[in-house]
């Protein structure tokens, strides 16, 4: 009976964690593939990467979230514990580390405005820094002899203030700078403006001008990019934007705020009866037409970036990605854990050199290194003397036993016709040629009569 009960036994699957993982993953991005959640933004870091990493929490439960590089970047502000936020995103699991966690696609602060936040944010930001103190304010030139206008060359701002400078100064010169004032990129082209005019000197004094609108037709005047483009401006900078109760970061950093474009105008050189120039707007269907392009690019890139294979492709990158800083943060541990072991070792060593007076020891050392200096110039130079009466030696010997030397005296070297020098007068027969070498020169010889002692 109990081998019967065994038999249909069902076969049991035995998931590895990695399939387990995939499984889990999968019904995450089924079910939640798009979910609001609110909480209390806490443990909130901003890695190198550009993600941020962070806890939403309420009174009984947390849960771990990141916000990617791709999606942070379009954030008004910036993410800090205990900050009240609504995030959407969707529900998925880092697999390193066995934990689910919240993929933030979307963040707005509960309560107050995302774009207020920011605002504040960078404003006391900003301020802490001293960029808004009235001492680090340019005063503006008496007469410049070139404006620079940074604003859109479209709309009424621009000929508002072409309209006032001609009635105040007909002869005045004025440089315009077209940019988009609303918008993505709005700030990236103001800044480019400042740097250009700096760059180029070609202005004496900036207006940086735009119309009335809410805080998010203004917001590009209120970036951190444009408020430190401004403060590092060397040429004077007016800020004109908005209507009266507008105020925007521009106004607090730049060197003259003007309630609106025109009293920028008024305000920016004095007057005078006639205008002599006017600019000539010619951008505008050039930049609709930009526009037009970009808008249509924007949109097959999303497009794009739905597909499905894209999305498991950035899916594993942003895996990768969260690797990479957990790997960043365990390196930045061992470093500083390292460098304090190296700090300890290293005052140990130099308690331990500050026993001994550095300068004794220099001086002993000088001094051995004198006398044996000494010692060596003299050995050197008993060695060399004697070097010197073996070389004489030598020489006179050398003199002396010169078979030259003998033949200057008169003696000579006689030779058969191999070459044996003859000792004895039988070593040479009648006829024979011999060679005889003298002091100078040599003879060549035939043997006539051979007469032996």
């Amino acid at each position: 009976m109990a081998q019967a009960f065994f038999d249909f036994q069902p076969a049991r699957k035995v998931y590895s964690v990695s399939e387990l993982s995939q499984e889990i993953l999968g019904l995450f991005e089924k079910h939640f593939a798009d979910v609001w959640v609110s909480g209390e933004v806490s443990n909130c870091r901003a890695a190198p990467s550009g993600h941020y990493y962070f806890t939403l929490k309420d009174s009984s439960a947390q849960l771990r979230a990141v916000c990617f590089r791709s999606e942070a970047r379009y954030l008004k502000f910036k993410p800090q514990d205990g900050l009240a936020v609504v995030a959407r995103g969707r529900l998925s699991l880092y697999e390193a580390r066995g934990e689910y966690q919240l993929v933030v696609e979307y963040l707005e602060p509960a309560g107050l405005g995302a774009l207020q936040l920011a605002f504040e944010q960078v404003k006391a930001k900003l301020a802490a820094e001293g960029l808004f103190d009235a001492s680090r304010k340019k005063p503006l030139p008496l007469l410049p002899r070139t404006i620079g206008v940074v604003t859109s060359p479209a709309g009424a701002v621009i000929r508002d203030i072409l309209r006032v400078l001609k009635r105040r100064y007909r002869n005045m010169n004025v440089l315009l700078y077209p940019v988009r004032v609303q918008g993505e990129g709005a700030a990236a082209e103001i800044e480019q403006a400042i740097r250009y005019f700096n760059r180029t000197r070609e202005a004496d004094v900036l207006i940086l001008a735009r119309g009335g609108g809410s805080l998010e037709d203004l917001w590009c005047f209120n970036e951190e990019s444009v408020a430190r483009a401004i403060a590092a401006s060397a040429i004077p900078v007016i800020s004109g934007v908005g209507h009266e109760t507008d105020f925007t970061i521009a106004d607090l950093v730049a060197d003259l705020r003007a309630p609106t474009p025109s009293a920028a105008a008024e305000r920016v050189v004095r007057p005078k009866q006639d205008f002599e120039a006017e600019l000539e707007n010619r951008a505008r269907h050039l930049t609709q037409l930009i526009r037009l392009r970009l808008s249509e690019a924007r949109s097959r890139l999303t497009e794009l970036k739905l597909h499905r294979a894209f999305e498991a492709l950035a899916a594993q990158v942003r895996q990768r990605s969260q690797r990479v800083d957990d790997h960043l943060v365990a390196l930045e541990r061992g470093i500083r854990q390292r460098l304090g072991q190296a700090r300890n070792e290293w005052m140990r060593l130099r308690g331990e050199v500050m026993r001994f007076d550095p300068r004794r020891l220099l001086e002993l050392k000088r001094m051995q290194l004198a006398d044996r200096h000494s010692r060596l110039q003299e050995q050197v130079s008993r060695f060399l003397a004697e070097q010197r009466n073996r070389l004489r030696h030598a020489q006179a010997l050398l003199g002396e036993r010169n078979p030259l030397a003998i033949l200057q005296r008169g003696y000579s070297i006689t030779r058969d016709a191999e070459g044996r020098i003859i000792r004895d007068a039988s070593q040479a027969a009648v006829g024979s040629e011999v060679s005889i070498r003298l002091a100078r020169g040599e003879l060549g010889a035939a043997v006539q009569k051979i007469s032996r002692a």
